[in-house]
This record gives structure tokens, C-alpha cells and sequence, in this order.
């Protein structure tokens, strides 16, 4: 066996892709986020990426899902002819339970069957995979960071499906030719001494790692403010994503990273880093909105939140006022209450408040 197919190239070493590195490391320190899903043309570095980070996790299992897998490979089965013989029913494992601490990863996801698909979305969502066959039923453990890659050239994954990932990241080729350069070296320094070169990043790996162990630790002890919590619902609603789950995603994702900084408090920089994440794949959009339009919504809409949630009280006992558009609610003083205190909240929030988002059919395909 070669050195190269023993030694996987270093996860510190990848070029130009730090936000699908990140989106890896938050959903390794809060599995519930709901996984991972990769989008881009072939020759980008998805596997490469996926496969240094699993390197990280030690001992955590690489469970690769087949296009052809079965329901029963998938999700497991019960031998029933054991119950007749000895009175009790033999689990047999899937690759969901198989995955139980790492990583299952499913390459070519949106040409896999939608069923298959559902049944492992289930499993990373819920943390267990439940089997029913004749009355009998077995629960298994299923804790693993769910990652599915795809080309979309060769088709899209449904609306529907897609919006159970938990997060989204679009991958591209850099067009700066320094990056280029530097990932052409790296390349070619693995290829011709991959344990030089492993060793030449163990050190980032290895300190990738004690941090990944520490915001793990950390992550119970994060606080997530109401105030914070009032930001992501404003930022959803604006939006106009579909459901809760956006809302979900973006609170359990804004731990994460507030855990990964190394910070036991939730602040709006974890929630944009998070909106970026969370919600490309899930709003109505215009398919002709170019990407920094992306940014500057999220940052113009959480700036509304700031500016319509903010505190309004001064000594005296504090009333509700309510922005008639969103419902939102703020605090402003009524010790001596005036017209113009009695509705600065609100004039706040509607001057910050200049026309609706794209809004494009529901799934609309977003692109980097």
C-alpha cells in the first residue's frame, strides 16, 4: 500500500476554503446542528476537505454511504428468524448506527434516493435510528456529523431536502492566481513526501484538534441573551424563510461558534457568522442577486434587529411597543411618557426598514 493512500492529506494544509472548514469544525462540536451540504464542481477540494477533517476526530469512523445502498444497509434490519428460534430479534447494524461518533459521508448526495436521504437527515437530526418490523422495534445511537457533496451539474437536491442540511457551503476554484500557486505547491510537496509534509502541519492539526475537544466543553456553558434570541427571529422573519428551522440552525450554530472562539457568551458576530451558513440555502431569493448583495442584507437586517431591540429603558416602568409589520416588540420608558418616546421604538425600526427581500419561487437554487 502506498504512503499516499495511508496518509491523508493535513486539514490545516487546505487553501482557500475557510468557511467550509468551519462549517465542519461547528458541526463536530454540536452535531445537532443537522450536518453539512458541499456544493460545487468537480476539482474543488470537497473530499480532500472532508477526509483531512475526519483525520482530526482520531479513532471517529469514515462511514462512506453507496448510491446503490439499500433501506436495510442504510438503516439495519431484524432478523426475524432469530425470534422464532430463540425468542428474541438479532439487530443487524446499518451504516447510520456504523456511524455512530463520526462522520457519514455521502458523495454525489443529490443522486441518491430520496427515501435513503430522508431516513439519514432522521437519524442526524435526532441523534438515534429506530427500526419496526412485526411489532418489534430497536433504537440505535446515531451521534455523527452528516456531510453530503454535490456537483450541480448533475442535478439539483430537492427544496425540500435540501433544506433539512443544516448548513450550506458553495465551494468554487479561487480565481487569484497566488492562491492557485500555493495550492499547486502544497500539492505537489504531498505527493512527493506525504510524512514530511503531515509533519510539516502536525502542529496546526494537532492544536485544530485541542480546540475542537475544548469548545465541546465549553458549549453547555454557553449563554445564548434573549436579546440575541430576539435578533434571529427578526433576521428569519425578514428573510422570509420557510418554517423554524432556520431559526434552529442559527441559535445552535451561534453556540458553536461562540464555543469554537473560545467565548461563554452569544454575541451578533456569532449569529452573522452563522446566517451565512444557515441561510443560503433556504431563502427566497432573486437568482439574479449577486452574492455581496447576500452580505449586506444579513448585515442591513441584523442592524434593524439592533436598532428596533435595543434598550429603551431609562428609571421608570416600561411599556410594550410593537413594530405593526413584524409583530416585534421593544421596551420604551413611561415614567413621563411623551409622543415622541412613546414611538421612538418604532420609528427606529421602520427608518431602518426600506422595501422587502428578493422573492423568488421557494428553492430556488442559490449559487457563490
Amino acid at each position: 500500500m502506498s504512503p499516499q493512500s495511508v496518509i491523508r492529506y493535513p486539514f490545516s494544509a487546505v487553501v482557500g476554503q475557510d468557511e467550509l472548514s468551519l462549517a465542519l469544525i461547528l458541526t463536530a462540536i454540536s452535531p445537532r446542528i443537522g450536518g453539512v451540504v458541499i456544493r460545487g464542481e468537480k476539482g474543488t477540494a470537497k473530499t480532500t476537505t472532508v477526509r483531512a477533517f475526519v483525520a482530526l476526530l482520531g479513532d471517529a469512523p469514515l462511514i462512506n454511504l453507496p448510491l446503490g445502498s439499500t433501506e436495510d444497509r442504510v438503516v439495519g434490519s431484524l432478523n426475524m428468524e432469530t425470534v422464532f428460534t430463540t425468542g428474541r430479534a438479532e439487530y443487524q447494524p446499518g451504516l447510520l448506527a456504523q456511524a455512530d461518533g463520526g462522520v457519514l459521508y455521502v458523495d454525489e448526495i443529490n443522486l441518491l434516493a430520496d427515501h435513503l436521504v430522508d431516513a439519514l437527515l432522521d437519524a442526524a437530526a435526532s441523534g438515534r435510528v429506530n427500526i419496526e418490523r412485526d411489532s418489534i422495534s430497536h433504537s440505535s445511537s446515531t451521534n455523527f456529523v452528516l456531510v453530503g457533496t454535490m456537483n450541480p451539474e448533475e442535478g439539483e437536491l430537492r427544496p425540500q431536502l435540501l433544506d433539512r442540511f443544516g448548513l450550506a457551503v458553495d465551494v468554487s476554484a479561487s480565481t487569484n492566481p497566488e492562491i492557485r500557486v500555493e495550492i499547486i505547491k502544497r500539492r505537489l510537496a504531498y505527493e512527493n513526501n506525504p510524512e514530511q509534509f503531515m509533519a510539516q502541519w502536525a502542529d496546526q492539526d494537532a492544536a485544530t484538534v485541542e480546540r475542537i475537544v475544548a469548545a465541546k466543553e465549553l458549549l453547555p456553558s454557553v449563554e445564548l441573551p434573549d436579546m440575541i434570541l430576539n435578533h434571529i427571529a427578526w433576521l428569519c422573519a425578514r428573510i422570509e424563510v420557510d418554517g423554524m428551522r432556520a431559526d434552529l440552525v442559527i441559535t445552535r450554530t451561534a453556540l458553536a461558534n461562540a464555543a469554537w472562539e473560545g467565548r461563554t457568551v452569544v454575541t451578533d458576530d456569532d449569529v452573522e457568522t452563522a446566517a451565512r451558513l444557515a441561510l443560503p440555502h433556504r431563502r427566497r431569493r432573486n437568482p439574479f442577486d449577486a452574492p455581496e448583495m447576500e452580505e449586506c442584507r444579513l448585515q442591513e437586517t441584523l442592524q434593524e434587529a439592533r436598532n428596533f431591540f435595543k434598550d429603551h429603558e431609562k428609571q421608570g416602568p416600561a411599556a410594550k411597543i410593537t413594530d405593526e409589520e413584524t409583530g416585534a416588540q421593544a421596551l420604551t420608558d413611561t415614567e413621563n411618557p411623551t409622543d415622541e418616546d412613546g414611538m421612538q421604538g418604532t420609528a427606529q425600526a421602520k427608518a431602518q426598514t426600506t422595501g422587502k427581500v428578493g422573492t423568488a419561487g421557494s428553492g430556488e437554487p442559490f449559487r457563490s
